[in-house]
């Protein structure tokens, strides 16, 4: 077959599966199969397939119409123009996710004084998954020392994969930067120390909904990382209630938020005392953040 009846082919197959981007997804597999980029797929569409190659695609033809996510199959999620390793231990980066990087971005490092030689913040990332918020916030951002916490081991052997790829150990000693992952259940592991900046993508779905998702989401990815028990608001509550003791005074806190969450964890953070309580939406004008301020004289909430 050439390379555009296998595209042709694999594009079938996928439709009748039910997958939405059927072609989208046939043409990235197929790319990846044979080793080419999307302009040499165009020029040599006519060309005789490598009977290797041609045996890798349907195989992975074959995965995808199962349901098993695109990411899982190539092993990688572009976050942030970064390449992320991904495997079914953490949860795809999205790019929803994206608009709580650059909120950090923009309001602790604002242009005019991103240099200007400002002692650097500490920043935690909960929840850490593949760390592609934490990585992403460290390759970005000017932070001094980065820790990411998750409660599972095997999350935390893909976010250092992606440490190590994407901020090797000469990287972090050129910016004079710690990087840290630890095993904790949210703050269990971090007694006694304080950030500048918290940020959090926490399991937010309400469990009776989770039935209801996509097959690639609800079959495939870690339920860990998405289960937020009866409301979705448990990680939420304890967040609120424990992140003012591991935050210095003035210190922000940002969380990314199912789409109809934004009010609901808007008052957790309020009656926990946090002020400048806001909700940011994403791309699409869906609610996907929000952040708030420790008051500065560093009520421990």
């Amino acid at each position: 077959m050439t390379l555009g009846q296998l595209l042709e082919e694999g594009a079938k197959r996928l439709s009748e599966a039910g997958v939405s981007e059927a072609e989208l997804d046939a043409r990235y597999l197929l790319m990846d199969a044979a080793g080419i980029s999307a302009a040499m797929l165009l020029a040599k569409k006519g060309q005789e397939a490598d009977g290797a190659a041609q045996e890798r695609y349907l195989e992975q033809i074959r995965k995808r119409a199962q349901r098993i996510p695109l990411q899982y199959i190539l092993g990688t999620q572009e976050f942030m123009g970064l390449e992320f390793y991904v495997s079914p231990k953490v949860l795809i980066p999205r790019q929803d996710t994206e608009t709580l990087v650059e909120q950090v971005l923009g309001e602790v490092f604002p242009p005019k004084v991103q240099d200007a030689g400002e002692s650097r913040p500490r920043l935690l990332d909960l929840c850490t998954g593949s760390g592609c918020i934490a990585i992403s916030l460290g390759v970005l951002g000017h932070f001094g020392d980065v820790t990411g916490t998750d409660i599972s081991e095997e999350a935390l052997k893909v976010a250092e994969k992606n440490r190590c790829r994407l901020l090797p150990d000469s990287e972090l000693k050129e910016r004079r930067m710690d990087f840290r992952l630890i095993k904790s259940d949210l703050f269990e592991g971090l007694s006694g120390e304080t950030f500048d900046v918290i940020v959090s993508n926490p399991p937010y779905i309400p469990s009776a909904v989770i039935g209801e998702l996509e097959p690639e989401v609800r079959d495939y990815e870690p339920r860990l990382a998405l289960d937020g028990e009866a409301d979705g608001l448990k990680f939420y509550r304890k967040i609120a209630s424990e992140s003012g003791r591991f935050l210095k005074p003035g210190g922000r806190l940002y969380l990314e938020i199912g789409y109809d969450q934004g009010e609901a964890v808007g008052c957790l953070l309020k009656d926990a005392g946090f002020t400048e309580v806001k909700v940011i939406k994403d791309i699409p004008g869906h609610d996907r953040v929000v952040a708030a301020r420790l008051p500065q004289e560093g009520t421990h909430v």
